[in-house]
């Protein structure tokens, strides 16, 4: 099989401009850049419009295919005739030339132009990073022009949208001097940084600058917090994202139009796209299909208690997808013969499905499983799952749109456009009238089915800091480990009844809400053993290889 730059090489997408068109969008309501991408330059219409959100079970190492999914049912609902419109994350430079090579899809569920979504795309995340950067100079200069903010505590960190892990912990002369005063820094990948979450959780510029003004950069030396407005660098930093915040439109393989604007992590942020492309995808399409990062209990909690709170929406319908395979790999298969029938493996393992169709339902949602199936899947396998499917009153899709397109997902489609004609109310797991102990705790116990919470000496510290800034209404952002409902990795399946440790508390007054730190979690990752980027080829035509 063709591999998926030499399908999206392949393939013959329509300009822009006429899937703008196709979306009712005149000249003057798009940017170009060449002709197959485009910036939006409009405001969110108001329209009678579904949502649907798309999430998956825990993580593996063989991936899921959520953003694969994403795309095959949108395909799908546009070969039903339904007039839709796509909402998804920008992929992070770090992660292609990392581990995961590429994130416009897989087969023939693809974004395209596939190389230009992966590399570099429209310069959002460019701007995003010289945004977070011009801060850190800002700061370092205040220092260096004798500091009349009394600047003390520095917790503004650099970024750059690379794996790159001797950046973690770095040296830096104090404020640029050169008489031997320094002090500790580090970088995070673009995707961490706050800007990114601002960028994504703000409904217009005017918003942008104010989120960006109230971001807390540093405490001077009398433990008060200063601010980004405290700098008086605000707008600057808003001018350097006036072009990054319109969101992208490019299509996939089959023409269905896709807004592609923001990335940020589901592990250590919020893992959504932007509240203004999905705005924009609702006011544009009777059906705007979205998806949030990793497992459900990070990416949809996130997007519920976090983006839906603060964009006003809900989801009409909610995808949960998952394979054999990863059922298989949570039940404790081997994982070199993951390809090979093993009942007694799925068996196990398929807590960790029910685990995920459990926190939907407790968020109001009645998930549509969307079973992404394999060559090698058995016919008694796939039976249990659709068994253990019926007997949770879910309804479960087999999808094959990886080798056949929007064709292979439209038994899935069918049933998502049922599932959203159903009435619901969405629930959130905490208020924001709650303290943040609290939230934390019912999202540890109502989500991922932990008995308490532990918070570490750091953690209490910081919540009675919290406190004192009176910042308790802020929403809870936590950071975890994508592979388990707990904060332990390999706690595989369906975790329940342990504790999870709190290590400390981040505030993003920015973004507005606070990151609860459990375990170990990499603001910076490092590069695998053998990382993509040694895959990958170029002729002297321009022509790419092994970038997926």
């Amino acid at each position: 099989m063709l591999s998926d730059i030499e399908i999206a090489n392949a393939a013959k997408p329509d300009k822009i401009s006429n899937v703008a068109k196709n979306l009712g969008l005149s000249e003057d309501e798009i940017e170009l850049y060449g002709h197959y991408k485009a910036k939006l330059n409009i405001k969110p219409r108001s329209r009678a419009s579904k949502l649907i959100l798309v999430t998956a079970t825990n993580p593996t190492p063989f991936g899921e295919g959520k953003t694969t999914t994403s795309i095959g049912l949108a395909d799908a609902l546009k070969r039903l005739g339904k007039s839709v419109c796509l909402a998804l994350r920008e992929p992070s430079l770090g992660p292609v030339f990392g581990i995961k090579g590429g994130a416009a899809g897989g087969g023939y569920s693809q974004l395209v132009p596939m190389d230009d979504l992966n590399l570099h795309f429209n310069g959002d995340f460019h701007a995003i990073t010289s945004a977070n950067n011009l801060i850190s100079a800002v700061i370092d200069n205040s220092l260096y022009q004798e500091n009349p903010l009394k600047i003390d505590k520095i917790l503004w960190k650099r970024c750059m949208d690379m794996n790159d892990r001797a950046l973690r912990h770095i040296t830096v002369g104090q404020g640029g001097r050169t008489d031997g005063v320094q002090r500790e820094d580090g970088f995070n990948i673009t995707a961490a940084s706050e800007i990114m979450a601002v960028l994504c959780l703000s409904n217009d510029l005017a918003e942008l600058k104010e989120n960006i003004a109230n971001i807390m950069v540093a405490y001077d030396t009398q433990g008060e917090p200063i601010y980004v407005r405290d700098l008086g660098c605000a707008d600057a930093v808003a001018i350097l994202l006036k072009d990054a915040m319109k969101p992208n439109l490019i299509q996939s393989l089959e023409h269905t139009p896709t807004l592609v604007h923001g990335g940020p992590f589901a592990n250590i942020a919020h893992g959504c796209n932007s509240i203004m492309a999905s705005k924009l995808a609702l006011s544009l399409a009777d059906y705007a299909v979205t998806e949030a990062g990793f497992g459900s209990e990070l990416g949809a909690e996130k997007f519920i208690d976090i983006k839906c709170r603060r964009a006003g929406i809900a989801p009409d319908a909610a995808v949960l997808v998952s394979t054999i395979r990863s059922l298989k790999y949570n039940g404790g298969a081997d994982k070199e013969n993951i390809a090979s029938p093993d009942l007694a493996a799925l068996q196990r393992g398929i807590v960790n499905l029910g685990g995920h169709i459990e926190i939907l339902q407790n968020f109001g949602l009645n998930p549509v499983v969307a079973l992404n199936r394999f060559s090698f899947d058995s016919d008694g396998e796939i039976a249990f799952v659709r068994d253990y499917c019926k007997q949770r009153g879910v309804q479960m899709a087999i999808c094959e749109n990886f080798a056949k397109g929007g064709e292979g997902a439209l038994e899935l489609a069918r049933l998502v456009v049922d599932e959203c004609e159903r009435a619901k109310e969405l629930k959130f797991a905490y208020e924001l009238s709650d303290d943040t102990a609290s939230k934390i705790e019912k999202i540890a116990t109502k989500i991922y089915g932990a008995s308490e919470v532990i918070f570490e000496p750091e953690a209490q510290k910081a919540l009675q800091h919290i406190k004192a800034l009176g910042l308790e209404r802020l929403n809870v952002c936590i950071a975890k480990t994508q592979y388990s409902f707990s904060d332990d990795a390999k706690a595989l399946g369906r975790a329940r009844d342990f504790k999870l440790s709190v290590k400390d508390l981040q505030i993003r007054t920015g973004a507005g809400f606070i990151v609860a730190v459990c375990g170990k979690i990499m603001l910076m990752p490092g590069l695998p053993k053998v990382p993509n980027a040694l895959n990958m080829r170029i002729t002297s035509e321009g022509v790419i290889s092994g970038l997926a």
